[in-house]
């Protein structure tokens, strides 16, 4: 009887140190097996993080795109909109008409925001921002920028005067800008200057017809 209970012992034993040592070995207790655990784990993460970064660097990429078409555009329409915002200040002191204050205004708010956005992508770009006044008004035949005797006649003017060359001036600025803005849409390549570019063309057209209207051209 004692020899049967001894032996019911240790079958007992021998099997509760069988059972330990599955347990082990299918938690990978000797290194290696935890190794793996996390050799799996971190295997099934890198893919996926790698894929990430990966599509984010193409995304920048992407966005980064430009050439020398965008890089005109920008140094060009910095200097543009300056001198449009320029003009436009004169308006509150110098305009007879309410309407050619307000529309002074819109052009402010429209053009000063887009001044910013164009200079922080030189910035981005490694380019040179221009600096203010740094590009004579003389110089500016081209995109309807006005020379330095139509800004100081303007400066001069006031009441009705004032709104009649504020408004021809403005006209003849904003069409400068439209054509810019149609070659930056034909031959730029970075997405947000192309977009700003067909904004340019919608939102200055329309004010061009507003201001034929103030003129009673339409």
């Amino acid at each position: 009887m004692i020899r049967m209970r001894s032996l019911v012992r240790r079958t007992a034993a021998v099997a509760t140190a069988g059972a330990a040592l599955f347990v082990l070995a299918a938690c990978g207790g000797d290194g290696s097996g935890t190794a793996g655990h996390g050799g799996h784990s971190a295997a099934s993460a890198t893919p996926s993080a790698s894929a990430s970064a990966s599509a984010s660097a193409s995304a920048s990429a992407s966005q980064g795109k430009h050439n020398p078409a965008d890089v005109a555009f920008a140094k060009g329409m910095i200097p543009h909109h300056r001198q449009a915002v320029e003009m436009a200040d004169l308006a509150p002191g110098r305009a007879g008409s309410a309407e050619v204050r307000k529309l002074a205004a819109d052009i402010e708010k429209a053009q000063a925001p887009e001044i910013r956005a164009l200079s922080g992508w030189l910035t981005s770009w490694g380019e040179e921002v221009p600096a203010a006044g740094a590009m004579d008004h003389s110089a500016h035949g081209m995109g309807g920028m006005m020379t330095d005797e139509e800004m100081s006649g303007l400066g001069d003017a006031s009441g009705r005067a004032f709104d009649t060359a504020f408004l021809e001036l403005m006209i003849k600025h904003h069409e400068g800008a439209v054509e810019m803005a149609r070659t930056e849409r034909a031959d730029g390549s970075y997405g947000p200057a192309t977009k700003m570019a067909g904004e340019i063309i919608a939102s200055q057209s329309a004010e061009i017809e507003r201001m034929r209207k103030l003129l009673g051209e339409d």
